[in-house]
């Protein structure tokens, strides 16, 4: 296929896989309490199944969006595609809490390898007049499908059962393929890159023993690990790591893995701060949230997807006029607009939710959250993208994406951690009565997620309005 193909069809296509990306950071957070059932296994275990998929999607961003430069991003778009379709069957067959962890590393990697593509196809198919619409189109499956997990995975679980949660992304994933062989255009950057790989390593060591630590470490009491290691030292050697891996970004004279020298643009480091903290708390609010409306409220998991159904959609219907809209004003208004309202809604829940309840009291804060998720995608990509030099955009949407997912990691880990935290004294504190310290530990640890968008506002308050940039000069035709 040449590069006449529709923009707009080409975009449809690729929308397919990314929808399917971001449902499966969230699907899996409503079979919580069927697969603690179902694999015979605790809530750590299964807080390792979202954080281990986060995990492995968003440290390899930093150079599969590379990859996509040297072999292709319609290659690199449609390999990933096929292995996340794969992995989803392998997700769907494992029987017991490991086997399904490694299924969704698995399926992880896929995305990895999908996403930054997304974004560079996006860039290279619409002009930057042009490009909010597009990038409203793509914020508002981001946002649509990041909510929508809970709906979808509700009516499966308890229609099929939590196996199927996977296995519908199969039947998916083929359309996905064809659909993008078929309409995406055979694109090929004219980039050479090099692979840094002491970056590589770094980078994954770094984060994989943060993350380790920090999601494990009510598990071992915090203390040993195994042998001599303690959970503080894990934590240490991934912090350490990660420093390092800064270090070398900073000497590395040839191609580093993360150049620094982006970041020297404003609006990219502001953005990209905003991404880890919408990052963070998209994925931190549905734990405490499932937890206390399946087992407080007692909803079904039907019945608990149905709940965020209003916040789904109101994301969706919101996110292409703001995508438009911020090609119009200055962006970082509807950004911080977008935190606000998503800070409130999380606040909202936190202070009405009481055990004896009904599901009603989590209206206005999920239609609040809505707004916010539905304002913040398009406006954020944007203003962060726009200012970024042409040469540097396959490499800059590698760093964008795996920001949002590395705020995913901590958020679930973090959001993990607090919660089973909060339960444990709860229990201890209430003589057993589990409605209650549930209902306290959901409270809590929602507020978690409202003082890191905190730290959101901050970031987007230091973005600048992108200037325009001329569009390109017309060929000149023949006689």
């Amino acid at each position: 296929m040449t590069e006449r193909a529709n923009p707009w069809a080409a975009l449809i296509a690729l929308c397919i896989g990314f929808f399917m990306i971001l449902l499966d950071t969230t699907i899996v957070s409503i079979a919580i309490p069927s697969m603690v059932k179902g694999l015979n296994t605790d809530l750590n275990a299964i807080v390792w199944v979202m954080s281990v998929y986060l995990l492995t999607y968003a440290v390899p961003m930093l150079f599969t969006s590379r990859l996509g430069d040297r072999f292709g991003p319609k290659r690199l778009y449609l390999a990933g595609l096929a292995v996340f379709t794969l992995a989803s069957l392998w997700c769907g067959l494992s029987g017991t809490a490991e086997m399904l962890i490694a299924a969704r590393a698995v399926q992880g990697l896929g995305a990895a390898l999908m996403t930054p593509q997304t974004l560079a196809f996006i860039t290279h198919l619409f002009p930057p007049a042009k490009r909010g619409p597009a990038m409203g189109m793509w914020g508002g499956v981001a946002g649509l499908a990041t909510i929508a997990g809970p709906l979808l995975g509700g009516v499966l679980v308890d229609q099929l059962g939590w196996e199927w949660i996977f296995f519908v992304n199969v039947p998916v994933g083929v359309v996905g393929l064809v659909l993008a062989a078929l309409l995406v255009p055979d694109w090929q950057p004219r980039n050479s890159h090099s692979f840094d790989l002491p970056g590589i390593v770094l980078s994954v060591a770094g984060l994989s023993l943060l993350v380790f630590g920090l999601q494990n470490g009510q598990h071992y009491d915090w203390g040993t690990v195994a042998g001599p290691v303690n959970v503080a030292e894990v934590i240490a050697a991934g912090v350490l790591l990660l420093a390092g891996f800064v270090v070398w970004q900073r000497y590395n004279r040839r191609e580093p893995l993360l150049p620094l020298r982006v970041f020297a643009n404003r609006n990219f480091s502001a953005g990209t701060l905003t991404a880890v903290t919408i990052g963070f708390s998209m994925t931190a609010m549905f734990l405490p949230l499932v937890i206390y409306v399946q087992d407080v409220l007692l909803l079904s998991p039907t019945e608990a997807g149905l709940v965020t159904a209003p916040m789904s959609l109101l994301s969706g219907v919101i996110a292409p006029f703001i995508g438009r809209l911020s090609d119009r004003t200055n962006p970082k208004y509807l950004v911080i607009f977008g935190i606000v309202a998503l800070a409130a809604g999380l606040g909202l829940i936190a202070l009405m939710a009481r055990e004896t309840s009904t599901w009603w009291v989590t209206f206005p804060g999920l239609l609040l959250c809505g707004v916010g998720i539905g304002s913040v995608f398009a406006p954020m990509s944007n203003v962060t993208m726009s200012s970024v030099e042409p040469r540097l955009a396959g490499t800059a949407s590698g760093i964008f994406n795996t920001a949002r997912q590395v705020g995913g990691v901590l958020g679930s880990a973090a959001c993990g951690v607090l919660l089973q935290a909060r339960i444990s004294a709860g229990m201890a504190s209430s003589g057993g009565n589990s409605p209650q310290a549930l209902t306290d530990a959901a409270r809590e640890t929602l507020l978690l997620p409202v003082a890191v968008l905190l730290l959101g506002i901050i970031a987007a308050a230091a973005m600048r309005r992108p200037a325009p940039r001329p569009a390109p000069a017309p060929a000149a035709t023949r006689a």
